[in-house]
């Protein structure tokens, strides 16, 4: 099982060129950002990293773990151009860049930006043909398509990415139309969710593979939950008595061992942990980041498959 760390684009950067360098250094599978430009709800002043060039940043700082925006939102950037930029920064990593891609959502930015958000169906239909674009101009010589949203006449992408093909994520939860996207096209599918969601919607996923004749073995499956570890009775308590919609791990060491064993035998690939819950300020997220890994992960990696 590979564990990677969704670093905040809300710190500096260099507090976050920190944490990821530690990430490297302490036996870390995978740093991933995300793709927002500004704080969800009220329009908030709070600087932010735009995700696609720190993670270009990322790329040429630190040597060995994957690399990846969990996940690209489509509606901000037309797919051919985010073929470009991820077949660059595929270069500038040597092969190790993940590219997530999602639907997009988050409204308060479009507003800000001005930036279209169509109702769910049109984002989703994008998605799909999205998908397509990218594989065509991460495969062909020169690619041709005609879609609803996107349109492609004898389009090259040079230099080719140097992972043949480029690992495509797709994240989402939505049963009937995203997963099967994701069944689709997919390498990688994420979503957030505790063992018991991710089961059933393991499940879906194959579902959508075996109707289209994929093998659901061919797509590796992640997760993330926030996490909240401590051996500190009354700080488990306070913090098992909240009541999130995000979902959550809450627990001593060896109860979010018993947690990760479970993602594992349900054949989760990755967990993913959000550093927004591992404290607040650059020295306490990195201490927290190194328990984890000397306390849980290194107990379920599997180090020849990372």
């Amino acid at each position: 099982m590979r564990f990677s760390i969704w670093l905040g684009t809300e710190q500096t950067w260099d507090e976050l060129l920190g944490s990821a360098l530690q990430a490297e250094r302490t036996g870390w599978d995978g740093i991933w950002v995300a793709d927002h430009f500004m704080p969800n709800g009220e329009r908030s002043l709070m600087p932010r990293l735009e995700a696609w060039t720190t993670i270009a940043a990322l790329a040429a700082r630190v040597d060995r773990v994957r690399v990846g925006v969990l996940v690209t939102g489509n509606t901000y950037r037309h797919p051919a151009v985010l073929a470009k930029m991820a077949a660059t920064v595929d270069h500038i990593s040597d092969g190790r860049l993940v590219l997530g891609l999602g639907a997009g959502w988050q409204v308060n930015e479009h507003e800000a930006y001005g930036i279209e958000l169509p109702a769910v169906g049109e984002r989703l239909a994008r998605l799909d043909e999205a998908c397509q674009v990218i594989r065509l101009l991460h495969s062909e010589e020169r690619s041709n398509f005609e879609g609803r949203f996107y349109r492609l006449v004898d389009a090259p992408c040079e230099p080719k990415p140097i992972q043949r093909p480029l690992p495509l994520l797709v994240g989402g939860s939505g049963e009937k139309t995203t997963m099967r996207i994701a069944a689709r096209y997919a390498d990688e599918w994420n979503c957030w969710g505790l063992p018991d969601l991710m089961a059933h919607k393991s499940e879906v996923l194959e579902r959508h593979c075996l109707e289209i004749g994929r093998d659901p073995a061919s797509i590796r499956r992640s997760a993330q939950a926030l996490l909240l570890m401590s051996e500190d009775a009354e700080q488990l308590k306070s913090w098992r008595s909240d009541n999130p919609v995000t979902p959550r791990i809450v627990g001593t060491a060896s109860q979010v061992r018993e947690v990760m064993g479970r993602y594992a035998e349900i054949g989760i690939d990755e967990f993913v942990v959000s550093d927004h819950a591992l404290g607040r300020g650059a020295g306490q997220k990195r201490e927290n980041m190194d328990r984890f890994v000397d306390e849980v992960a290194i107990h379920l990696q599997n180090r020849s498959g990372s």
